[in-house]
């Protein structure tokens, strides 16, 4: 039994009856940002499997399609699945986290390195430059250490760390998805990004969501903490 299960769920579950719908709308916003790459991703396994002509933007993709179907694929599961893993009442059951974890952690490692395949074999798209290759490699070099580091941490049955770094890496791979909130408003109101520019906005989304991973694990670790309080005074702690 996951000890920190009976530590967390009371605490969150007089929230959860209270707000029944509240719980989901963090899954539904992580699903609602990953909606433009899933998309972009589906267009593209249709161009892939449709034989659609072959164009310089595309080109590298039919000379080797299997890392970029890889990739699409695996993102997918990934940052959908990994969205009802932030429902406390979902992560609180043995079985659904123990079950969720065997796709995502697969997923997860076979988008980042199908991504860092690409990004080191692929020529350079229209629009990148040296800057953000190098942001592509180092993050996603970053999402394969949290999943690693994740699934050493669950073999040492240490719960709080396996959510962290699972919480940092589901953070960088969404990061597509945060890339086209930042990257859309300067298109629309100053123009085509330049490569400088473009890799600077790419690479405050994924630090912006880096950012937002760290709140969600410092603010898991004071709940918890709280709870433990509570439960050594015997008054119980507020979720």
């Amino acid at each position: 039994m996951n000890p920190t299960s009976h530590i967390e769920i009371p605490a969150l579950a007089p929230a959860a009856t209270r707000r029944p719908r509240a719980r989901w709308l963090v899954p539904a916003a992580l699903i609602l940002l990953s909606f433009v790459p899933v998309l972009q991703g589906s267009l593209r396994l249709a161009e892939l499997a449709g034989g659609a002509d072959v164009t310089p933007e595309n080109a590298r993709f039919f000379a080797s399609p299997v890392p970029v179907v890889a990739h699409i694929v695996s993102v997918t599961v990934y940052s959908v699945l990994g969205a009802f893993q932030f429902v406390p009442s979902l992560r609180g059951r043995r079985g659904w986290h123990r079950v969720a974890g065997r796709i995502l952690i697969p997923a997860g490692l076979a988008a980042a390195l199908s991504g860092l395949w690409m990004s080191a074999f692929y020529a350079l798209p229209p629009g990148d430059g040296e800057v953000l290759l190098v942001l592509r490699l180092f993050f996603g070099s970053a999402m394969v250490a949290g999943l690693v580091l994740g699934m050493l941490a669950i073999r040492r049955r240490d719960f709080r760390k396996h959510g962290a770094w699972m919480t940092r890496a589901y953070a960088i791979g969404l990061g597509a998805g945060t890339q086209v909130v930042v990257l859309l408003p300067w298109m629309l109101l100053i123009g085509p990004t330049g490569e400088l520019a473009r890799a600077v906005l790419m690479g405050m989304a994924w630090m912006l969501n880096l950012a937002v991973a760290e709140y969600i694990i410092r603010r898991r670790d004071l709940r918890r903490r709280q709870v433990k309080a509570g439960a050594v005074s015997g008054v119980p702690t507020a979720a």
